[in-house]
């Protein structure tokens, strides 16, 4: 018997990157210098003054102890005032906010308390994959939602209720998205709270790249549209904001029923984070900020010029203006290969690994994503690798090049 015999693991299809990853590894045992920009993962290091924190709270043999699952009460002290600060939202740190072990966990962990075999729930595609893979595991029925310039996304949410069976539980929502990089403003939210509140459905939104951004406004939270914490919970996460993806803390925060089954469930599976990460965690939160303003002028440079560098090899690539992610459309000469072909084209012609489309949900099988986790001089030799690979296959830099088209939100 293998392990795709158990009834959870045959729901899940075949790992889309693990062919591209697999190519990676071999690779770079062979000596080849790959520019890795396929994994979302922070290279930046964690501010030293979080570090500090945490070294400070482990020398205290009493944080060796149990923790608490729903997250020592100054973490979710400081989360609330995060909240009152950025959004002007005020939560109850007891009923409305839950800290989790990183998002991905959070939000796997509201899907097994919430969700019953056969419940539809509504997931843009593409997606992130915990966000459909979460429900699949708990049992859920997914209907995708299309997302992209040539969808609506409200008209795709009137459809896809209209149409199921089942009515739907919860809707997933992911701005800025990713792998789309795509924002949103409070005008999205306004309709799509209204309409769910009118139907009976949650929403759980992803805010995992809340303070990423670069151009315009900063990011909304869901939880400032009046109603949104009758019907909402929302997950936000340190991992990007403070580099510390490898800490594994995150927090769900919004409606006290969702919240309390999160905790309800949470207390028989974990004790929560070690508690010397969540004081450190409590000490970002409340400290200085200015180590969030280096990061975001960080992948803001970063953005520039690989969005620069991949224009003058001929691939025009909407610049993102939030998250850590460039979602580009296959270049006309490759199209009709695929994303997972593409991505292992460049890997192995040009030394650049890419996370294909493909991925993220069928709807994403013409783009391919770059995490803009390498410094400014491996991004300026992988536009350089991979403008030779195009010039080596007819790619012409200025006839090839089509402008890119915004994607609609709604």
């Amino acid at each position: 018997m293998s392990s795709t015999d158990f009834h959870r693991v045959k729901r899940l299809p075949p790992y889309v990157f693990a062919e591209v990853n697999a190519m990676k590894a071999r690779a770079r045992a062979a000596g080849e210098d790959i520019i890795d920009f396929g994994m979302g993962n922070p290279d930046l290091p964690t501010p030293q003054h979080i570090v500090d924190k945490l070294v400070e709270a482990v020398r205290d043999p009493k944080t060796h102890r149990y923790s608490n699952s729903r997250g020592i009460p100054g973490l979710r002290r400081a989360q609330a005032a995060y909240y009152r600060r950025r959004f002007g939202v005020e939560l109850d740190p007891e009923s409305e906010i839950c800290v989790t072990i990183g998002s991905k966990e959070g939000l796997a962990n509201l899907a097994q308390a919430i969700t019953s075999p056969g419940d539809v729930i509504l997931v843009p595609n593409p997606s992130y994959p915990i966000h459909p893979f979460g429900f699949i595991l708990a049992g859920a029925a997914i209907r995708h939602l299309p997302v992209g310039q040539d969808f609506t996304f409200l008209e795709q949410l009137e459809r896809a209720v209209r149409h199921s069976v089942p009515k739907p539980l919860a809707l997933v929502l992911n701005y800025p998205s990713n792998p789309t990089a795509q924002v949103v403003g409070l005008d999205f939210y306004r309709p799509v709270v209204e309409f769910c509140l009118q139907h009976g459905i949650y929403i759980l939104s992803d805010l995992a790249y809340a303070e990423v951004w670069f151009d315009g406004e900063p990011p909304p939270s869901i939880l400032q549209i009046p109603g949104a914490r009758d019907i909402a919970v929302e997950f936000t996460s340190m991992s990007k904001t403070y580099s510390m993806a490898g800490w594994r803390i995150g927090f769900a925060c919004g409606n006290r029923r969702l919240i309390g089954a999160l905790a309800r469930i949470k207390s028989y599976l974990d004790y929560g984070a070690f508690t010397p990460v969540q004081v450190a965690a409590t000490a970002a939160l409340n400290g200085p900020q200015d180590c969030v303003d280096e990061m975001r002028r960080t992948y803001r440079q970063r953005r520039d010029v690989l969005i620069e560098g991949l224009a003058a090899a001929g691939w025009d690539v909407p610049s993102p203006p939030a998250s850590m992610f460039a979602w580009a459309p296959i270049p006309p000469r490759f199209a009709s290969m695929g994303s997972l072909e593409f991505s292992k084209m460049l890997l192995q012609e040009a030394k650049v690994a890419v996370a294909p489309g493909i991925g993220f949900g069928e709807y994403g099988d013409g783009h391919v994503r770059l995490a803009l986790v390498e410094n400014v001089h491996r991004i300026r030799q992988a536009c350089r690798s991979i403008k030779q690979f195009f010039q080596s296959q007819g790619v012409n830099a200025v006839a090839d090049r089509k402008q890119p088209v915004k994607a609609k939100a709604s």
